[in-house]
């Protein structure tokens, strides 16, 4: 509860400041402005396993974005691709090249005003009220594809690791939900997380859920879908997320396999990032090789504490202790196995963020011919 009610406090943003003057951004035109946080409110707790059981269940304020006028023209200029970003990576921006994208070859279907008026008003929403741990990119010539990225919360197996969520916007939005992939490298990481990359969600109608539980085309938006992934999925003991464990938490039993699920979510987390690393996500290169050169030391120092007994996302400071059984020697194994990958993939990646690095001086360097 302690970390649910602090993630509630760092998304914090009232109905009065959602409704701020700003520039408001065109599905058909990319910009960049500044961020600031979401503010959740959650009455019943709602985790939507899609799996047999209760859970709980998330709701949010409505927030109401301002709404620009619609756009007369295609053309548009593209933001956020250049040089220039290598060393400053905007949370929201529009880009181009869509082609690895998971609903790259699904037809956009038909283009209706009420359509792309939705689409402009998330646009909005996502460039002004974005947490700092999330990026988004979006497509100027594919206006209903999205891709997220989320960084996993402090506290939590998850944390300072990268997930990538790829999104579309059907024609019928936003009467319904929009579509989630995650990029899941084929790996179960967390009861709401499928190794097939659904998201399990009532928010998406992926799971039960009644009334403001499900998704509502006048009170639901793409930042609560976002904020609910990494707010109340990657939590801090995402063993209670599946409903058939939920009634075993606080119990001897239930919280030892929870211990034990944070232990190969861990793993697993750490198996994610040396696929980000390995093969990031197009226009999210730069946020890899920035993000994980950051986070380098932190991550390591993590995997050393782990190793020698340190309950997995503890704080520096915390005394909890593992067992010494069977269940962490294997878990110990499999970390200091995948410990020396990523001192590897580390060490590349310094190289290639000096490469990044070099290529934004030389095109600051390029004077043009007047």
């Amino acid at each position: 509860m302690a970390l649910k009610k602090k993630l509630l406090q760092l998304f914090c943003l009232s109905k009065k400041d959602s409704k701020k003057k700003g520039k408001s951004i065109d599905p058909l035109w990319g910009a960049s402005a500044p961020h600031s946080s979401l503010s959740v409110t959650a009455n019943k707790s709602h985790l939507d396993p899609c799996s047999s059981g209760t859970g709980n269940v998330l709701s949010m304020q409505k927030l109401k974005p301002e709404c620009s006028s619609m756009v007369s023209s295609l053309t548009r200029t593209e933001h956020g691709t250049g040089s220039s970003d290598y060393m400053l990576f905007n949370q929201f921006d529009v880009v181009q090249d869509f082609s690895d994208h998971h609903y790259a070859k699904t037809s956009p279907g038909k283009a209706t005003k009420d359509w792309v008026k939705a689409i402009q008003s998330e646009w909005n929403l996502l460039q002004k009220n974005l947490p700092e741990s999330i990026y988004v990119r979006v497509y100027e010539d594919r206006i209903d594809l999205l891709r997220a990225a989320i960084v996993g919360p402090a506290g939590t197996p998850y944390h300072d690791g990268l997930f990538f969520f790829d999104v579309r916007f059907p024609s019928e939005y936003p009467k319904c939900p929009p579509k989630v992939y995650y990029h899941s490298g084929g790996l179960r990481l967390n009861p709401n997380l499928y190794e097939s990359g659904k998201v399990c969600l009532s928010l998406l109608n992926t799971w039960w859920g009644n009334g403001c539980e499900k998704w509502g085309k006048s009170n639901s938006t793409m930042l609560q879908v976002l904020v609910s992934i990494q707010g109340l999925v990657l939590n801090d003991k995402p063993y209670f997320n599946e409903p058939g464990y939920k009634n075993t938490a606080k119990t001897t039993v239930g919280e030892k396999n929870s211990l034990a699920y944070n232990q190969t979510a861990f793993v697993l987390s750490c198996k994610t990032m040396l696929y980000s690393l390995r093969k990031p996500p197009k226009h999210f290169e730069t946020l890899v090789a920035r993000h994980f050169h950051e986070r380098e030391r932190a991550i390591l120092d993590a995997c050393s504490a782990y190793m020698s007994g340190a309950v997995v996302g503890s704080s520096a400071g915390s005394v909890a202790r593992y067992a010494c059984d069977k269940c962490f020697a294997d878990f110990k194994k499999s970390l200091t196995l995948y410990t020396e990958h990523l001192k590897t993939e580390f060490a590349a990646n310094r190289s290639r963020l000096l490469e990044l690095e070099r290529q934004a001086s030389a095109v600051d360097e390029i004077v043009p011919v007047s």
